[in-house]
């Protein structure tokens, strides 16, 4: 038995990287999982991989037509969903002086135009289930800042404020919503850095997908007094610079 047995999953951006991890630790606990991505051929091949009632959903998280689709499609043939996690995201590099409006915008549209479009979709869905759990896959770049990625680091900002007006909105109906930040993991969007990127951290190397759904899968199952909380995955960089007490200790 499962702790997700019969438990619908919503996973975004879930046919690759991270999602994908997510993806699988949520199907290892039972859960019949939707991998909700514009990644067709990777979402159906991932889909098949869980088992016979998990599938892929195409969605684009920044259109509410796609997501209002994806969900009566979803409750139409597997009921009612009990997790949403919105992992779906894209990075834009460049200064504020260098980063175009449209890619900006773009940045803010997924990254937390997607989510918000998700909780409010789904969040009758949950209801409808009995509660549930909504989980935002923000940053490291939500809890400090970044120069050169302006648009990604106020989309994460973002994310976290809304993941805590979630949190307080939704309370009464049973639904827990928290968000989880990571920072430098080993996926497509980081690679490009080799590992003098994470040399300094104290720890110096990249986390791995599977650290992040393992942290994705606590929060939906056994962070039951948690709403509106922050969960952190960074290698210690928030911790602050390693300090030499005693050079010959």
């Amino acid at each position: 038995m499962g702790r997700l047995d019969e438990r619908v999953a919503i996973v975004t951006g879930g046919a690759r990287g991270i999602g994908a991890a997510v993806a699988r630790a949520l199907g290892a606990e039972g859960a019949t999982v939707v991998v909700a991505d514009i990644l067709d051929a990777e979402g159906t091949a991932l889909a098949a991989e869980l088992d016979n009632r998990s599938r892929h959903l195409h969605l684009d998280v920044t259109d509410e037509h796609s997501w209002q689709k994806g969900l009566a499609e979803t409750e139409r043939e597997l009921g009612p969903v009990s997790v949403l996690v919105n992992n779906a995201g894209v990075a834009g590099w460049g200064t504020m002086e260098e980063e175009s409006l449209a890619q900006f915008r773009r940045v803010i549209d997924v990254n937390l135009q997607g989510p918000w479009l998700g909780m409010r979709t789904v969040a009758p869905s949950l209801r409808r289930a009995g509660g549930g759990v909504i989980v935002n896959i923000s940053s490291l770049a939500g809890l400090t800042g970044y120069a050169g990625v302006g648009g990604y680091v106020a989309s994460k900002w973002g994310l976290r404020g809304l993941t805590k007006t979630a949190a307080l909105e939704l309370a009464p109906d049973g639904i827990r919503v928290c968000s989880v930040h990571p920072g430098a993991i080993r996926t497509t969007m980081t690679a490009g850095f080799d590992d003098s990127f994470v040399s300094a951290q104290p720890l110096p190397r990249f986390g791995e997908p599977e650290e992040v759904a393992r942290t994705v899968l606590f929060v939906v199952t056994e962070a039951t007094f948690s709403t509106g909380s922050e969960f952190v995955l960074d290698g210690g960089v928030l911790a602050g610079a390693p300090t030499v007490l005693d050079a010959d200790h």
